[in-house]
């Protein structure tokens, strides 16, 4: 069974809504949570994740929201934290660890922090049982893919294509999967570009599938209401699971 990531915006529009959407992603069939942090600059996102980044920001996001809303839903389902470096920076790795452990909180998706400076972080991590997401990218060469796989674990986030989230390109991925596969025993999962229209094409060759923008754009849509939106955004992740594994 192929598996589901739903990237979500974490407090965006509030709190109780992200509880209660992670809950419903949960019994649609949606195996790991990326909750994403609100952050001012999320270079590798595209325009739809940037826009839930800036609302929630200016809606008052605070680290501790990333973490009240994953006391509550991180024991329910798999639960892991995307941000870029900067806020794990300010706030402190150690603590970011620590509060994870606490809330059950699998892991770390952090796409601006390189491999080479991600190495002083992992083992201290995974004694927390806390893992650190590997990417690799089409445009990795064989000794690089070996060199970032190495240490990875619980996942390895396969970048569909150059660019940002959202954008909808498309690569052939059967290289690089193939040079994954020969120096890692990891799922890889792919992301970027990932919709109920391409889906059953990207999960080829993979273990699973993450999903964003096509739920952030729901999120977005002032014409729901947020009861609408976890209905609509469950519905699409209920199709989406179906897809990946027909």
């Amino acid at each position: 069974m192929k598996k589901l990531v739903a990237y979500i915006t974490a407090g965006f529009p509030d709190n109780n809504f992200t509880v209660d959407l992670a809950l419903s992603l949960k019994e649609v069939g949606v195996d790991s949570l990326e909750l994403g942090i609100p952050f001012s600059d999320p270079v590798a996102d595209g325009p739809i994740i940037e826009q839930a980044n800036l609302k929630a920001l200016h809606n008052g996001f605070k680290i501790e929201h990333l973490f009240d809303i994953s006391k509550q839903i991180a024991k329910e389902i798999d639960t892991l934290w995307m941000g870029y470096f900067n806020p794990f920076y300010h706030k402190g790795m150690d603590i970011f660890s620590q509060k994870a452990q606490e809330y059950g909180v699998s892991g770390f998706i952090i796409p601006d922090l390189p491999h080479e400076e991600a190495s002083i972080y992992i083992k201290a991590m995974k004694e927390r049982d806390v893992s650190l997401i590997s990417f690799v990218a089409p445009t990795d060469s064989h000794e690089r893919i070996k060199a970032v796989v190495a240490k990875s674990s619980k996942f390895i986030y396969l970048v569909a294509y150059a660019g940002i989230t959202g954008s909808g390109k498309s690569e052939d991925l059967s290289k690089t999967i193939t040079s994954i596969r020969e120096f890692s025993s990891t799922p890889v999962y792919v992301g970027f570009g990932v919709d109920e229209k391409t889906a059953q094409e990207k999960a080829k060759g993979v273990d699973g599938v993450i999903v964003g923008s096509a739920f952030v754009k729901i999120l977005l849509d002032e014409s729901l209401s947020d009861s609408q939106k976890i209905v609509k955004i469950s519905s699409l992740a209920r199709v989406i699971k179906e897809k990946i594994n027909s």
